[in-house]
């Protein structure tokens, strides 16, 4: 299964609102580079049962961004900072 880094990405913004195990399950795979197979061992679940609860959490974690786009305004906001854009910070402020 390959990683998508968009997930940890979303994780950070949206995780608190994820469930307590499905939220522990994608920190373990995708902060803590573990396989698969290591958090079944470590969590004492089914390989499979750990693959299905991860593709739930993303699932999660993409429907929240699709309804909120709290990640994509984060990023915009720190373009215009970087870029010392004042003008930007404050159209996308007005738009929150």
């Amino acid at each position: 299964m390959p990683k998508d880094f968009e997930v940890s990405r979303l994780l950070d913004v949206y995780g608190a609102l994820l469930p307590e195990k499905q939220r522990l399950l994608i920190e373990l795979y995708y902060n803590d580079d573990l396989s698969l197979s290591e958090i079944s061992e470590n969590e004492g679940i089914t390989r499979q049962g750990v693959r299905d609860a991860l593709k739930r959490a993303e699932q999660q974690l993409r429907s929240y961004e699709d309804a909120l786009h709290l990640a994509e305004t984060i990023d915009e906001l720190r373009k215009a900072q970087s870029a010392d854009d004042k003008q930007k910070l404050y159209e996308i402020i007005d738009k929150l």
